[in-house]
């Protein structure tokens, strides 16, 4: 072997073991793939520039209520997006207290004394925070008279002080004359029902 030649088998060793170094690497690659880490995503292959990494994803916030009242946006088998109604809580009227008429029994004690009660309408409903907010626990509207049935009678009586000369109290339940413009002469009529009643 001449010192010219030297040079040239050097490169010939070095370049076959870093061959079969890498070679060895690449079949331990293949045979044990490492387990990516559990808090970074697995690198996906692309074939254009390198990229920034992406940012780690995050939860997404839970759908919101739309301001109209319906519930939240829920996405639908077909892929579609449904808005599903907000169910309010059932109202909870305070009770009426025992002993004290309901209003449909007053209203039927009106009707059986020849009274005028057309167009009934349980209305208790409206007694809750939805509604009127008066706190009664019971509400019947006709055209001719509106019967409350209240918990307790300093709640009757605040709300008939409040409706002046277009109302009547008699313990608990409470006649109210606005909506309905009860002449005053039949006023007296429903009062004189009322106060029999027991």
């Amino acid at each position: 072997m001449t010192n010219r030649s030297l040079p040239a088998v050097a490169v010939l060793v070095i370049a076959a073991a870093l061959t079969a170094a890498c070679g060895d690497d690449a079949e331990d690659r293949r045979a044990a793939p490492p387990a990516a880490p559990a808090s970074t995503p697995a690198a996906v292959p692309s074939s254009g520039p390198a990229e920034a990494p992406a940012a780690t994803p995050t939860r997404p916030a839970p759908p919101a209520a739309s301001p109209t009242g319906a519930g939240p946006a829920v996405p639908s088998a077909g892929g579609a997006t449904e808005r599903r109604p907000a169910s309010p809580p059932p109202v909870k009227l305070p009770v009426r207290p025992t002993g004290t008429p309901g209003a449909r029994q007053v209203v039927d004690a009106f009707k059986a004394a020849g009274l005028k009660v057309p167009n009934p309408r349980d209305r208790s409903v409206e007694c809750g925070p939805d509604g009127l907010g008066l706190g009664c626990s019971e509400l019947i509207a006709t055209d001719a008279v509106t019967v409350y049935v209240f918990p307790d009678e300093t709640s009757a009586s605040d709300i008939a002080e409040t409706w002046g000369g277009q109302s009547f109290r008699r313990g608990t339940v409470v006649l109210n004359y606005l909506e309905a413009k009860t002449p005053t002469a039949d006023r007296a009529r429903y009062e004189k029902v009322l106060t029999g009643l027991r």
